[in-house]
């Protein structure tokens, strides 16, 4: 019998996904929930398990965009492991002399070599590029809209005996998506940022007084992200604007907080949601965040995981950065940059000494959140961070830490 293996959906309003890996070749024999497959849809990449075990026929390309339910391979049950085999690799010279073909001008063709189609002309002035260091291979040389959009800008000429090489690799559908958003997102948004900065010293204390035994009661390390999940929810009840989106001319305010956080997969950025955050503890924090980056680290993220989020924390102190200004994650309306930790100098209660300080940095939709809010937001993250026993454990760390 042979199955048709259709493209399943992954998740609500994704009609099309893009084969970015065939994990079989023609004629494998493949088991049961064996992946196949790797396809990308705009949101994440997903494995295709083959939904019964015999021998696999191919019907789509690497790179080849589907659509959900299109057949993308065949599998005859009646194939056994012995039957399946791979196809014999053809000898790369022979195949490279076969397929060369020699053009051969015709007696009345009257193109130039050199000369140019009007496409072409006109993708080779978009792309700024030199004519007359392309190559046609249209007759007589003639360029074709083709050869126009494979060629690539001169990067000048090469020391004489250096060896440089290019790559040209197409982006993931996901990196193409996020692409796109972003470029909507500057140019939708009325995005601005505002910046402050906190005094991490009373968390590092409370960090190195509390993380072993926090640790070892709870299988997971004290870490910032929930001093900093904790901060957002609280600041965000003070200041609900931020915690809203807009949808055409309606404002959607929410009364929960699902916060995304942006971590670092193998496929790139990948904002994962920590759900209700306002109903967790600090212990709770840290394992659905640890979960989530251990998942995004996997390549085991899903659309579901990633749908959502009323607002954004993203951590490029981790890599070292200092300041920036991080960009919307649509449709929400703010979100939270942190930095890293740098010892300076700062003036405390007329005196100088040397405190971890960060730099915060609060981007947000000013169409929605008025610069007051933005600011006063930012305070009261501030506030938090330097007062967290305070702020944000009720003033009884035991309870707050379960310890």
């Amino acid at each position: 019998m042979i199955l048709e293996m259709k493209v399943p959906s992954p998740g609500e309003s994704i009609t099309e996904v893009e084969i970015a890996q065939w994990l079989v070749v023609d004629g494998d024999y493949v088991e049961k929930d064996q992946a196949i497959a790797e396809v990308d849809s705009d949101k994440a990449t997903l494995e295709l398990p083959a939904e019964v075990s015999g021998t696999v026929t191919l019907k789509a390309e690497e790179g080849d965009a589907v659509e959900v339910g299109q057949v993308v391979c065949l599998i005859d049950t009646e194939g056994t492991p012995e039957a399946g085999s791979k196809p014999a690799v053809a000898d790369t010279k022979t195949a490279a002399t076969a397929t060369e073909v020699t053009p051969v001008a015709a007696a009345d063709d009257n193109y130039a070599a050199g000369s140019a189609s009007p496409a072409a002309k006109k993708i080779i002035a978009e792309k700024g590029l030199d004519i007359e260091t392309l190559m046609g291979t249209g007759r007589n040389g003639r360029i074709t809209k083709e050869d126009a959009v494979n060629a690539v800008p001169s990067m000048g000429t090469a020391p004489v005996g250096s060896k440089r090489g290019e790559e040209r690799k197409k982006l993931s559908m996901l990196r193409r998506k996020v692409a796109e958003r972003l470029v909507a997102v500057k140019n939708e948004t009325a995005m601005l940022t505002t910046f402050n900065e906190a005094d991490m010293a009373p968390i590092f204390a409370l960090r190195k007084k509390y993380k072993e035994k926090f640790a070892e009661k709870h299988g997971v390390n004290l870490g910032f992200m929930s001093f900093f999940t904790k901060a957002v929810v609280r600041a965000l009840k003070m200041y609900p604007d931020v915690n809203s989106m807009i949808d055409g001319d309606y404002k959607i305010a929410y009364d929960y907080c699902d916060i995304s956080v942006a971590v670092s997969g193998p496929k790139g950025l990948m904002v994962p949601v920590v759900r209700s955050a306002e109903q967790m503890s600090f212990k709770e924090i840290e394992q659905e965040i640890k979960r989530l980056a251990i998942r995004a680290r996997e390549g085991q993220i899903t659309v579901d995981d990633m749908t959502g989020g009323t607002f954004t924390i993203s951590n490029g102190g981790v890599f070292g950065s200092m300041l920036s200004t991080p960009i919307i994650n649509p449709p929400q309306s703010g979100i939270l940059g942190m930095h890293n930790i740098i010892e300076r100098p700062v003036a405390i209660d007329g005196k100088v000494e040397i405190r971890p300080m960060m730099y915060l940095a609060l981007s947000y939709d000013h169409r929605i959140i008025d610069g007051k809010e933005s600011v006063g937001f930012l305070v009261a993250i501030k506030e938090a961070l330097e007062s967290p026993e305070e702020f944000l454990m009720d003033n009884d760390l035991t309870a707050a830490l379960e310890l």
